[in-house]
């Protein structure tokens, strides 16, 4: 039987990697799980009444556009984050931000750019969904490093200008994931006008945006409206994983010009899965409450602030700007998190399994992520006990 070659190189992905690199060791202490971006402070305390009056749409199909009431709560929730005024036609629901992310590059990607083969960059490291996307559809994927250098944001203004007539697509993630870093409203807008100047789209992954120490992130939505720049040119993806505490909804939305979602909608009709219509309600009456993010956010904030006082004396701690990982630096990432499971039972994951080597280097082999989701006090402990394991 013949299999596809185009995934012979695709890595293992990172959490089946870990529990190969970790689960036939006996850990060290009681197991605390740091792993996943697994959100899990309190939901929004009024959904199980929203649910519970909609119970009856589990026996209809639901829409695949969104329902009204969702689509304006969405339109409502940017227009007051951004100041951006969308209509419908400018939204496509999604079952969360991953499937977003992933067919909207199938949807968008052109076969031939400039008679070539489209080059799709992603930031080194990264969230693996984008690595997939380039090779479903048979572009290049060009894995740019994000590094201290750059402010852990990847450096596209300075790519050759050959590699950039090629591109098509160019993902960035702020808040980002892994690192915290923020992409400015300066780097903004000198993406898009790179975007411009050489015809590619932005797929902007902003999942992370309502968690953040002081000042809202600046979104790619903000900056293109303040720029009058074309609607079609920049995609922003949305998730109520992060936002309300809400992983296992699976809803977010994708924002962008008429025809990139038309096309979006087009091809998700045939191969989709609607958010059922009781959870679309739901993830309305989430995105129309800000009181429960500002409660969560006070939660982060006090997460920063412990974080920073634990890892105060260690050479390269750069505490998160924005999102809920710590981005650690250690001699190996993966010694250090099968010592640090060896030792004390805590799991983390090796950064190196969030991105790739490219021309012998790897830009997440000397780090290790730390998801900040749980409780405070056992987070506390748990810092506590990874501070003194990998820095003694």
């Amino acid at each position: 039987m013949a299999f596809p070659e185009r995934f012979s190189n695709l890595p293992e992905y990172a959490f089946p990697r870990l529990r190969a690199l970790l689960d036939h060791h006996q850990p060290g202490g009681a197991p605390v799980a740091m792993t996943i971006g697994e959100p899990r402070h309190e939901m929004p305390p009024f959904l199980a009444e929203v649910l519970n009056a909609h119970l009856d749409g589990f026996a209809r199909y639901p829409t695949n556009e969104g329902i009204p009431a969702l689509l304006e709560a969405i339109q409502g929730w940017i227009s007051r984050r951004y100041g951006a005024d969308l209509t419908p036609e400018n939204l496509m629901v999604l079952n969360g931000t991953r499937e977003g992310l992933f067919n909207a590059a199938l949807a968008l990607c052109p076969e031939r750019k400039h008679g070539q083969t489209p080059i799709i960059l992603t930031p080194n490291p990264f969230y693996q969904a984008y690595a997939v996307a380039s090779l479903v559809i048979g572009a290049e994927p060009v894995y740019v490093p994000a590094t201290e250098a750059s402010g852990h944001l990847p450096d596209y203004m300075n790519l050759p200008a050959e590699t950039l007539d090629r591109v098509a697509i160019v993902y960035i993630c702020s808040p980002a994931n892994p690192q915290g870093s923020v992409a400015e409203a300066e780097y903004l807008r000198d993406l898009i006008t790179l975007a411009q100047r050489h015809d590619f789209q932005i797929f902007a992954d902003e999942c992370y945006s309502e968690i953040y120490r002081d000042t809202p992130p600046p979104g790619v939505l903000q900056i293109a409206r303040e720029m009058g720049a074309d609607p079609e040119r920049v995609l922003s993806f949305h998730s109520l994983s992060k936002r309300s505490n809400l992983p296992g909804l699976r809803s977010g939305f994708v924002a962008g010009g008429v025809e990139s979602i038309r096309r979006i909608r087009q091809l998700r009709a045939y191969a989709g899965a609607p958010l059922p219509e009781p959870l679309q309600h739901v993830a309305a009456a989430a995105w129309n409450d800000e009181a429960h993010v500002n409660r969560s956010r006070a939660l982060y904030q006090q997460k920063y602030a412990l974080a920073d006082r634990i890892f105060a004396a260690v050479p390269g701690y750069q505490g998160p700007e924005a999102g809920f990982f710590l981005w650690l630096p250690v001699e190996d990432g993966e010694a250090a998190a099968l010592n640090l499971w060896q030792q004390t039972g805590i799991r983390v994951l090796p950064g190196a399994y969030l991105s790739r080597e490219m021309e012998g280097f790897n830009p997440g082999k000397k780090f290790i992520r730390v998801a900040m989701v749980t409780p405070i006090d056992e987070l506390e402990e748990a810092l506590r006990r990874l501070r003194n394991c990998i820095y003694p």
